[in-house]
């Protein structure tokens, strides 16, 4: 469930990009790369080009060998690097349509990038049109402080969330710029996302609420 809504950004991108034959110039980015759901839906489904950065060689071994991923190509990049490094990278900035941030230690206890400045340089990253994603999980994490700071880094008007799923993953979104379209442009276009992709996507326009 949790990994669906992490693809809820896609009730408020702007629609020529999920609409274009050649999605090429767009570019979704995933720190952490999980069992490469995320990576794989960007880049087969939507066609994008999709960066993946990973801190543990042996994730990427296990997704390439047990969950489809493909090796890298030219819309392909799977970069094992640190996270937090990456995003300071100046040569990052605005590259992002897309983000998705899951990144956590080997136990899961919580993020492990978790304070303004880390989703300052993630609001960097992202187009004028993007979106970040964002996965709050662990025994020790500590939601409300985790959404102030994504708060912060954003502004007001600019994140909105989900309830806790019956696991305990909280998804958050956050814009670069407050979402244009009027909630009824949300309903047509979950409806649309459900056909094209069998995605809930009407049950996230019921979900998701303002923070």
């Amino acid at each position: 469930e949790y990994i669906q809504r992490m693809l809820s950004a896609l009730l408020w991108l702007p629609t020529e990009w999920l609409q274009e034959p050649d999605g090429h110039s767009r570019h979704a980015v995933q720190l952490g790369l999980g069992a490469a759901t995320l990576t794989r839906f960007t880049l087969n489904d939507l066609g994008w080009k999709t960066t993946a950065v990973e801190l543990n060689p042996q994730v990427v071994l296990a997704c390439r060998g047990f969950f489809a991923l493909p090796m890298n190509h030219p819309r392909l990049s799977v970069e094992l690097a640190d996270a937090g490094a990456w995003v300071c990278a100046a040569e990052h900035a605005g590259c992002a349509h897309l983000l998705h941030v899951d990144l956590y230690d080997h136990e899961a206890a919580a993020p492990v990038l978790d304070d303004p400045l880390f989703y300052g340089h993630c609001r960097r990253l992202l187009t004028t049109q993007g979106c970040m994603v964002v996965n709050l999980f662990g025994r020790n994490a500590r939601y409300e402080q985790s959404l102030a700071h994504i708060q912060q880094a954003f502004g007001k008007g600019h994140v909105w969330a989900f309830n806790p799923t019956r696991e305990g993953n909280t998804v958050v979104l956050a814009l670069h710029q407050p979402p244009p379209d009027p909630m009824a442009h949300w309903h047509a276009r979950a409806q649309t996302l459900e056909a094209r992709w069998q995605l809930p996507a009407p049950s996230w326009v019921r979900g998701l609420r303002p923070v």
